[in-house]
């Protein structure tokens, strides 16, 4: 019995086994969510918009029955985060469905099609001949409702993206439904392989056109060759009150310039101590210490190892040996490095470095940025105690959190130990401090830019301009940051922001549990224990302060922001 006993000891240490009582009714509702997200493929449908819309309100029914105040406060926590988490992706449902009603005139011939792939999911045996009938019919009717089509335009390119993606969302379903029957229903076969051809390349056809049926006033470009969608400041401030963030924009970015402000300073202080009076001469100086082609992968480890060495030296969090020795190491493919330029981590950390086939411009601009001293700022960032032990630690600790997930916690935890690691004398040389200030800037121009681009008040071109000339980062990096922040699907609006306001968040909250007699170990191995939250949520629960139902952000974390 001991080796039993001595087990299920460790697992409570561990927290797997912790939990609150909404444990299995968070479990359930994203079990719920996936299972709904399987059966209705066709995402871009009327069907599909509302069994969410009904999924969504049945929630919040089953939810508001529950008993609030009898929860602990634990459990408190995980009713406020899944009723936020509902509210917000409802919001957002409803979003995609107003641009959805906009355009879903582009496949209003299509009612065969939709009934053959939702009678496709209990095996319905189809009438092939009716049924190729009918894919013949509606491969016509692309044809003639491109004919319709032509000399008009949609009112903006959104709309255009959004009607092609109308399309595109049938395409999947359609081969998932047909090859279903195909090879396995002979009748099948004989009627319908010549007609479904014609109809995907139809549709396929259909899709691009209706991509670029817009007007040329209404330019997607504004020469960077980025495309990007502003959503706004009444979205801007929906998902901020989503994130638990009391702060409008406009606030934002002034706190974000204070703190872009603090950093230019340090940065010139630091050149001066490299016997440089220009800042930019001196940030040059530091991107040629990039090590050369093929040596990269030993230039990371070694960061690795010495910024680890100085967090156990310091006693700053637990780091488990299994952690330590578990971390994987990939080259990132040059495909990627045009939309991320630097390394990033996870359970992997993926390198970003020259291959054979760029250019030599572009070669040299990878190792520029990406030499060691630049580095030093990130490879704990990706590693330990940063994305690595976050991944780690939350497949051990309350794994059914993951569903609250939040760039400010992921990013913010990351970008603090930047700080931390600063604050504590980690960077020793003038180099090395301008490598940790070069990222840290970095990171408050994201903020600034990329608010300012879902303002209306920047282009992708001004943002680009904006990291080459106020940050130093190399050109083709710049904008590679730039397209990885609007034209992908990469990051949701706020997830720039989130670095360096999710990192005052955590540092503001450290210096609050400090200040009660807790020691930054215990601070940092409980925020490993209790797995993705709000920050504003994490500190109710580690201050236990009273929380209520009807839960709204007021937390001020930020002396800055005054």
């Amino acid at each position: 019995m001991k080796p039993v006993k001595t087990f299920i000891l460790l697992i409570s240490v561990c927290g797997v086994a912790q939990g609150s009582e909404l444990t299995d009714v968070v479990h359930t509702y994203e079990a719920d969510k996936q299972s709904l997200k399987k059966t209705y493929t066709v995402r871009e449908s009327e069907e599909y918009y509302q069994r969410f819309n009904t999924f969504h309100t049945d929630w919040r029914k089953k939810l508001n029955q529950l008993d609030f105040d009898t929860f602990s406060q634990e459990g408190k926590a995980d009713y406020i985060m899944l009723s936020n988490l509902i509210a917000r992706e409802h919001y957002q449902l409803k979003q995609q469905y107003e641009s959805f009603k906009q355009v879903a005139y582009v496949t209003e011939f299509a009612g065969e099609i939709y009934s053959f792939i939702r009678e496709r999911r209990r095996g319905f045996k189809p009438d092939a001949p009716q049924l190729s009938q009918a894919f013949t019919q509606v491969a016509e009717a692309v044809i003639q409702q491109m004919n319709i089509l032509k000399g008009q335009t949609f009112s903006s390119w959104v709309e255009a993206d959004k009607a092609a993606a109308v399309v595109e969302s049938l395409s999947k379903p359609l081969q998932e439904a047909f090859e279903f029957y195909y090879d396995y229903d002979p009748d099948f076969n004989w009627w319908m392989g010549e007609p479904y051809k014609k109809l995907v390349a139809a549709l396929e056809e259909y899709r691009q056109f209706l991509l670029v049926l817009y007007s040329d006033a209404d330019t997607k470009d504004d020469g960077s060759g980025i495309i990007g969608k502003p959503i706004g400041r009444d979205r801007l401030m929906k998902e901020l009150a989503f994130e638990f963030i009391p702060y409008s924009p406009e606030e934002l970015i002034t706190a974000a310039q204070k703190q872009f402000d603090w950093c230019k300073a340090e940065m010139i202080k630091a050149s001066k101590e490299l016997g440089y009076d220009d800042w930019k001469m001196a940030l040059e100086h530091v991107k040629n210490t990039y090590v050369p082609a093929g040596q990269q992968p030993e230039a990371i480890f070694e960061l690795y190892r010495q910024s680890v060495d100085f967090i156990r030296e310091h006693d700053l969090i637990t780091l488990p040996e299994l952690a330590d020795e578990t971390w994987g190491m990939i080259m990132m493919t040059p495909e990627r490095q045009k939309i991320n330029p630097f390394f990033t981590g996870g359970w992997n950390i993926s390198i970003s470095y020259p291959t054979t086939g760029m250019s030599q411009e572009d070669k040299l601009m990878s190792m520029r940025g990406n030499n060691p001293n630049f580095s030093r700022a990130t490879v704990q960032h990706e590693l330990l105690p940063g994305h690595n032990l976050q991944y780690f630690m939350n497949a051990r600790n309350k794994p059914y959190r993951k569903a609250f997930k939040t760039p400010f916690w992921m990013e913010g935890w990351a970008l603090y130990w930047e700080i931390i690691l600063w604050n504590k004398g980690f960077p020793e040389t003038p180099e090395q401090k301008l490598g940790m200030l070069f990222w840290r800037i970095h990171r408050c121009a994201r903020i600034i830019f990329s608010l300012k681009y879902q303002l209306g008040e920047m282009t992708p071109q001004q943002c680009v301009d904006m990291l080459v000339n106020e940050v130093g980062h190399e050109y083709a990096n710049a904008e590679a940051e730039v397209r990885r922040s609007f034209a992908t699907t990469y990051t949701p609006p706020l997830y720039q922001v989130a670095y360096m306001i999710g990192g005052l968040q955590f540092y503001a909250l450290r210096s609050k549990l400090l200040e009660r007699g807790w020691t930054e170990k215990q601070f940092h191995d409980r925020v490993m224990q209790e797995n993705f939250m709000p920050v504003e949520i994490l500190r109710a629960v580690l201050t236990e302060q009273s929380l209520q139902q009807n839960f709204k952000s007021s937390w001020k974390f930020s002396t800055a922001f005054q």
